[in-house]
């Protein structure tokens, strides 16, 4: 694709859904961190993450029986 071909897309893609227009930039990002190898996380990843690390630091963690069930289930 040109640069006149993908500037071309992102003016349409400025026209779609919020939702489409965010899956067009996470596949963005997983190109750029595959050339470059490094990833950089949207501000919703960057949020997850950090609800995440709060939860870990509070010693909140699921269930060792949770986690079990959900890998039988991976394994079918």
């Amino acid at each position: 694709m040109t640069t006149k071909a993908l500037k071309e897309v992102l003016e349409h893609a400025a026209t779609w859904p919020v939702e489409d227009q965010n899956d067009l930039a996470e596949y963005a990002r997983e190109i750029e961190a595959r050339r470059t190898g490094v990833y950089t996380m949207s501000a919703d990843e960057r949020t997850a993450v950090g609800r995440g690390l709060a939860e870990a630091d509070r010693g909140e963690f699921v269930a060792d029986e949770t986690v079990a069930e959900t890998d039988k289930r991976d394994d079918n």
